[in-house]
């Protein structure tokens, strides 16, 4: 069935008639998007601010169900917010055979998904091997089997001239950005470390919770999300994000060979139990369906593995990630992240707890390598040179040898937020023609690790 979700006001219409730029001119752009079964909240929030060069006519193809009515839901939000407000038109076609018409009809150049990871790489491959476009939500693989079907969808779309890419949001974290520019500035951080199993000289740990807040509403998850058949473990979703931060950060502009840079040391997993209440609550539905009976344990609640650790070599350094979810944040608290670089002369460390009101904050710590005199000049130094990138920067001496970096309000941006900046990036990628070099053998070892991480774990008994 196809239906018109017009979005568009009467009085918008107007307004747009009487600006230079037609509302049938809004309909002629480079760029036309295609979403296809967004069964994730982040599909939207692609579509959370308008692109110049981006159809405003966005044609939607999903099953029929509460997933697709979410998704239109936050459109709709999106559009009749009283600040900013898209003009997006949505165009959805709902059905069994979605993607087969989707397919056939070929109303964009661009797929955008976020939602059934198990179900994720079919859709990549078929928008490939169709010479589409495909911007794809994190992560695009959940096992050996998906990361070999990526893999040759990767070559396809070389054959094909179009570009297959995923949606790193943490890259624009202003910390983290912080964190990877003093990390590149030898005369102040020296080199980095080689680290230790038992002290990596990258450490990247991420909380995450069931239930928070999307856009100022409580976030009602499908019920597939707690089946690591179709989500994936912690092991292959989260930690897609802190894999890629350590490349990103650690060996910048660098391609990364994933059968001689990487060596896999130590993998665990381990599950979060929720009771049937979270469940509930989380998800709207009152019945824990059939096909999560296998991870309902004895005491009636469900054991989901959504938590691992991957213990690692890159290129001769040592690294730990870590993804923990819990079920809900304190009050007043969220997701939080910590991570530090460590280097001869400066550890880099961002944490994210009650001490920082649970926002990112970025923390230099010396090593005790030079003398704290000539370790605040050369940190002096270091913060003049990004300031002609990142202008309001400053920092804090809290004792000796340790401060803490300022950062102005106008440098930060929210999580929601980054989907705008990935989906510029991309569609500068897709202007230009080309990605850089770096991105697509990266990606690859990135989904090379978390899921050989995943069959590693698998051998290790949970605790």
């Amino acid at each position: 069935m196809k239906k018109k979700y017009g979005l568009v006001s009467c009085i918008a219409i107007a307004c747009l008639a009487a600006c230079s730029t037609s509302h049938n001119d809004m309909h002629r752009k480079d760029i036309q998007l295609i979403t296809v079964a967004p069964g994730h909240f982040h599909a939207a929030l692609v579509q959370k601010t308008m692109y110049p060069q981006v159809d405003s006519v966005v044609h939607v193809y999903a099953p029929e169900g509460s997933e697709l009515q979410a998704h239109l839901a936050l459109i709709d939000q999106y559009n009749t917010r009283d600040t900013d407000p898209t003009r997006w038109d949505e165009v959805v076609y709902s059905g069994p055979d979605f993607l087969k018409k989707m397919l056939a009809e070929r109303k964009g150049n661009v797929v955008v998904l976020a939602g059934n990871n198990r179900d994720k790489i079919d859709y990549i491959t078929q928008s490939i091997d169709a010479g589409l476009n495909v911007l794809a939500d994190k992560p695009m693989a959940i096992n050996p089997a998906g990361f070999s079907k990526l893999v040759d969808a990767f070559a396809k779309a070389e054959e094909n001239n179009v570009l297959l890419y995923d949606i790193m949001t943490e890259r624009y974290e202003i910390n983290t950005m912080l964190q990877k520019e003093l990390s590149q500035i030898p005369d102040f951080f020296g080199e980095l470390e080689k680290g230790t199993a038992e002290n990596p000289a990258i450490t990247k740990e991420s909380v995450h919770h069931f239930f928070k807040e999307v856009s100022g509403k409580p976030l009602v998850r499908p019920t597939w999300f707690y089946d690591t058949q179709q989500q994936g473990e912690g092991l292959v979703d989260v930690t897609t994000h802190l894999v890629d931060l350590v490349q990103w950060e650690s060996f910048p502009g660098e391609i990364i060979d994933y059968e001689g840079d990487i060596e896999l040391i130590t993998a665990r997993r381990w599950p979060t139990v929720l009771t049937p209440a979270q469940f509930q609550r989380s998800t709207g539905q009152q019945e824990i369906p059939g096909f999560l009976t296998e991870v309902v344990n004895q005491d009636g609640n469900l054991a989901v593995f959504a938590n691992g650790e991957i213990n690692y070599k890159l290129k001769g350094v040592h690294a730990k990630v870590s993804v923990i979810w819990n079920f809900e944040a304190p009050q007043g608290t969220g997701d939080t992240h910590y991570s530090i670089m460590r280097g001869t002369y400066a550890n880099l460390i961002i944490k994210q707890g009650a001490e920082e009101s649970y926002k990112p904050v970025l923390y230099v710590e010396s090593t005790g390598a030079r003398d704290e005199a000539a370790f605040e000049t050369a940190l002096a130094q270091a913060m003049d040179q990004l300031e002609n990138t990142y202008n309001g920067l400053g920092f804090e001496r809290l004792a000796p040898g340790r401060y803490r970096i300022s950062v102005s309000p106008s440098l930060v941006t929210t999580h929601e937020e980054h989907f705008a900046q990935v989906a510029e990036k991309y569609l500068g990628f897709l202007h230009a023609g080309a990605m850089p070099e770096w991105e697509v053998p990266n990606m690859i070892a990135k989904y090379y690790l978390t899921t050989k991480a995943l069959t590693e774990a698998e051998t290790v008994a949970a605790p």
